[in-house]
């Protein structure tokens, strides 16, 4: 059976398919975003504590090498192959590139069930695969567009960095890393204890908001809704390969992989609407959240698993 927590998920779909009146007030979400993020933060640097090397910072490195390069790959296929415009084109390659923080929370309660070792620097390949993508996503934007920009690069790198998700996790990461398990047990132990229950409420909210993206689809997003479900199971090879090549444990390379697989819902939205007013955010959220976010969860990270066992021969 599938875990506990994705079931929610699937709970939220059926209420938002049947439109049951349930549903979650935007300040109770907002804070459920939040918590999430700051105990994924949190488990990560306390997973960190102690443990700096230069490995380490190589496979960083690796990581952001795929924050780089996914956002190139994606924006060629969407432009020439599902035929978006460019506002949309670069607004696909950002929100593909970068990550999806909800599909990393299920991987990582994913991996603890399944009992598969996994490295506390995993809550770094959120942030490492966010930014480099966001603003590649933007920059082809300009590079392609005749538009006077808008907003100064130094304007997108602020509004990239002070966005409250890479906030939490960083900060979360540092406090995390510097107070370790036992020292700040009296506050972290709060939050990481109650991980799997906020991890449930936010899936039921993203089960309501996925059933209620998924009606405005229509016969012309077709290839849209092909590129949506087939890019996770491309651009998570990019994920499995860097891990092997890395020599990464099985439950990183789940994760990375599920991480590259997935689309961002909530960071890239923010910072395309203010970048690049001409492109679709209904269109992007149609595919990151209404298509590859359900795909993920329901099948993608089981499978990403399989390949992963596969790949080095278990």
């Amino acid at each position: 059976m599938p875990d506990i927590v994705v079931m929610f998920f699937v709970l939220g779909v059926v209420a938002g398919v049947v439109r049951s009146d349930l549903s979650i007030p935007k300040a109770a979400y907002d804070i459920l975003s939040l918590l999430l993020m700051l105990t994924i933060g949190l488990k990560g640097g306390m997973a960190l504590h102690g443990s700096l090397s230069t490995s380490l910072l190589i496979e960083l490195a690796g990581v952001t090498l795929l924050g780089i390069i996914i956002p190139l790959v994606v924006f060629p296929v969407v432009r020439y192959l599902v035929r978006l415009s460019l506002a949309d084109s670069a607004s696909l390659a950002a929100h593909y590139g970068s990550v999806s923080a909800g599909t990393f929370a299920v991987a990582l309660a994913y991996t603890e069930a399944h009992s598969l070792v996994t490295g506390g620097q995993v809550t770094l390949y959120l942030v490492l695969l966010e930014l480099p993508a966001i603003m590649l996503g933007l920059m082809l934007y300009r590079r392609f567009s005749r538009a006077d920009a808008s907003t100064s690069p130094a304007g997108l790198w602020h509004e990239t960095l002070t966005n409250r998700g890479v906030i939490l996790l960083v900060g979360g990461v540092l406090i995390g890393w510097l107070y370790g398990p036992n020292a700040g047990e009296s506050v972290t132990g709060l939050y990481t204890n109650a991980f799997q229950g906020i991890l449930a409420l936010f899936l039921l909210e993203m089960g309501l908001v996925a059933a209620e993206t998924l009606r405005s689809l229509r016969w012309s997003h077709s290839r849209l809704i092909i590129f949506a479900l087939t890019a996770p199971i491309v651009l998570s090879s990019f994920g499995l390969m860097m891990a092997f090549w890395l020599g990464l444990p099985a439950g990183s390379a789940v994760i990375l992989a599920s991480l590259t697989a997935s689309a961002s819902y909530i960071a890239a939205p923010v910072a395309v609407r203010a970048a690049i007013p001409d492109a679709n955010i209904g269109l992007a959220m149609l595919a990151s959240l209404g298509l590859t976010f359900p795909f993920n969860v329901l099948i993608g990270i089981p499978l990403y698993h399989h390949l992963w066992g596969w790949l080095v021969g278990i």
